[in-house]
């Protein structure tokens, strides 16, 4: 396993709640980062771990490799890849983002 593939499982496992993203959650640099931030705000996430993929070429191919999910951003919840800014609004709009968030205690 390669040292990136190494980081992102370390990274998945260690923080219940991560999203790769275009930028930090202060100042996404993309209309779909901010999207998916703005939305786990709305579901009362007080802790999300943030990768900003723009810092890293080798992250940002390598976050595709390890899920198999060619955009960004994308949520982790429990280690389990949940997907981009479309699948994490569509689950918001169910519920079933709340209550994926609730199960990993990432809720305030």
């Amino acid at each position: 396993m390669s040292d990136v593939q190494e980081f992102l499982r370390q990274t998945v496992t260690e923080n219940p709640v991560v999203l790769f993203m275009k930028g930090t959650a202060q100042f996404p640099q993309c209309g779909f980062s901010g999207r998916a931030i703005q939305v786990l705000k709305a579901n009362g996430v007080r802790n999300v771990a943030t990768v900003n993929v723009l810092e890293d070429d080798e992250v940002r191919q390598g976050i595709k490799e390890f899920s198999n999910w060619p955009t960004i951003p994308q949520l982790y919840i429990k280690g389990e890849f949940i997907g981009g800014a479309d699948i994490i609004a569509e689950l918001s709009e169910t519920g079933e983002l709340k209550q994926l968030l609730q199960e990993a205690g990432a809720l305030g």
